[in-house]
């Protein structure tokens, strides 16, 4: 499958009065048209400064230092910030992590979903009005016409989460990076989003960038899974593999990590903890916590390699 999006060598660095904390080294994956592409990991692995990254949205005092980021056979890096304008909202989209955060509590749903159809479609306001609606709709908002009027607290959770949804989706992007879609969501209400997310991307086309933490969102969503770890990709193939035959041990550990249903055995549990990212060890970063530590894993960066098609480790074990 051709590209849509590809990130080569990103590099992004905090810059603090305690140091500098990179928080993504030399990241490297692609998403294909009409894909769903699972990216997952520990806070703090790199996973939401990768995505903000796409859309140069990186917070101070954060930078990005090297790269590319190409869509379409342009380096969205190297736009001008006007032409950034065009593609931020409009050809990719975001779905950020607190849709209560993410959505102004002084401004109506309205007011809210028409703006980005005003400023990227000069649609007039019943035009943009039907649209919102429209989308509503799809979304599976109830009565879609009365609750547009609705302000972010009047909605649950799951609705503001869906209200979300909507408004990346507005504009039909070809890339939604959806970042932890169903955090602090129950779980029924959970279900009920990815099966739309799933639904809208069959329907639309839309390709679809999940960023989690949970292991079981990315079996059922995803084709292929990207994992991180200390701003690093460390595996990464189709899901089914992964699961499967997981390489690389950090990936192990995770799925280790998963509850078993109806199991009473102690739950696996990694030994140590997520290094510091203004103090990184030298060579591997998951070194120090690894059962399966050789002697150059200190010493050396990891080596990239395939230990099956398609399917990627960063580990010295393939080496």
């Amino acid at each position: 499958m051709e590209p849509l999006l590809s990130i080569e060598n990103l590099e992004v660095s905090f810059h603090t009065r305690q140091g500098v904390a990179r928080a993504v080294c030399g990241v490297s994956y692609d998403i294909g048209r009409g894909e769903v592409l699972g990216v997952v990991g520990e806070s703090g692995s790199g996973k939401s400064v990768t995505a903000l990254s796409v859309l140069r949205l990186v917070p101070y005092p954060g930078r990005i230092s090297a790269g590319r980021i190409n869509y379409e056979g342009r380096d969205l890096l190297a736009l001008p910030e006007k032409q950034m304008r065009r593609v931020r909202g409009d050809r990719i989209s975001m779905i950020f992590q607190e849709p209560m955060i993410s959505l102004n509590p002084a401004f109506t749903i309205e007011n809210q979903l028409t703006e980005a159809l005003h400023n990227h479609r000069k649609m007039s306001q019943k035009e943009a009005r039907d649209r919102a609606i429209e989308m509503l709709t799809l979304v599976e908002i109830p009565d879609p016409a009365k609750r547009i009027k609705d302000y972010p607290h009047h909605l649950s959770g799951g609705m503001r989460q869906r209200v979300m949804i909507a408004e990346a989706l507005l504009l039909d992007p070809d890339v939604l990076l959806a970042d932890e879609p169903t955090t602090a969501l129950d779980v029924t209400v959970q279900a009920q989003v990815l099966d739309l997310m799933h639904r809208l991307n069959e329907r639309i086309g839309t390709a679809i960038m999940l960023i989690t933490h949970n292991l079981g969102v990315v079996a059922e969503s995803a084709r292929r899974v990207v994992v991180m770890y200390c701003g690093r990709v460390v595996e990464q193939g189709p899901v089914k593999e992964i699961f499967e035959q997981a390489a690389h041990p950090y990936t192990q550990g995770l799925l280790k990590s998963i509850p078993k249903p109806g199991g009473r055995s102690k739950l696996y549990e990694m030994a140590g903890i997520v290094p510091s990212l203004f103090e990184l060890p030298q060579g591997c970063p998951f070194g120090p916590r690894c059962p399966q530590r050789r002697p150059e894993c200190g010493q050396s960066p990891p080596p990239w390699r395939e230990v099956q098609p398609g399917h990627h480790a960063l580990c010295w074990l393939y080496a």
